[in-house]
């Protein structure tokens, strides 16, 4: 997707992939990955998203990228700390405690910003991308996390029925993305149409939510 189609998005507010609280299937699988204190989760295309305040809650050191500048400047501000802000690339590095966020080009990335990476929490950045990305994403997320152990959140839904983002992200695509340097397992499957009113009236009668955990050989 194009930089300034997802600055209009912030600054309209036009939030629906925002939730107001954090993700029921972090708290549900998060000890699973054995993290220790201190241990670094990368979340790409993070957002604002309340699951970071919860990952530091757990001791745990996160570094997000973000190309929304309003996007990091308000989860900040939603954390009530002021961060320090420096130069990188063409972008910012915005660094409070135990967090750091790039904000810039996800492909600007290299494997020296987020350091030793224990775990990628990826709970939009996929599903945000068009399947002409998701190649190009995946191999750069394998490059800058040394194809760390991931929990990723995918959906699945008639994309003939409705245009995304989120995309809809079938199993075989996952498959074909992530199979060849990770072990697979769905951990949930569930379809949410229910808590996705404005979907139901695009025409949707399913939206499934996958989780999956992988795993590296």
């Amino acid at each position: 997707m194009e930089k300034q189609f997802w600055e209009e998005k912030w600054r309209a507010q036009e939030l629906g992939f925002h939730l107001p609280f954090v993700h029921p299937i972090l708290k549900r699988n998060l000890a699973a990955f054995n993290l220790p204190a201190g241990a670094t989760v990368f979340l790409p295309l993070c957002g604002k998203t309340l699951d970071i305040g919860w990952l530091l809650d757990q001791g745990l050191r996160v570094v997000g990228v973000e190309l929304s500048e309003l996007a990091v400047s308000q989860l900040f501000e939603s954390l009530g700390v002021r961060p320090d802000v420096s130069p990188w690339g063409d972008g910012r590095m915005w660094r409070h405690g135990a967090l750091t966020v790039f904000q810039g080009d996800f492909f600007a990335l290299t494997a020296d910003d987020p350091g030793d990476v224990a775990m990628v929490y990826d709970r939009a950045a996929l599903v945000a991308l068009p399947a002409a990305m998701r190649e190009r994403y995946a191999a750069h997320l394998a490059t800058v996390t040394a194809r760390a152990p991931q929990l990723l959140i995918t959906f699945e839904y008639d994309q003939n029925r409705m245009d995304g983002p989120p995309f809809s992200v079938p199993a075989e695509d996952v498959e074909r993305l992530y199979g060849s340097s990770h072990v697979l397992e769905c951990l949930s499957r569930k379809d949410v149409i229910d808590n996705q009113p404005a979907f139901r009236e695009r025409g949707l009668d399913r939206f499934e939510e996958i989780a999956w955990r992988l795993t590296p050989c």
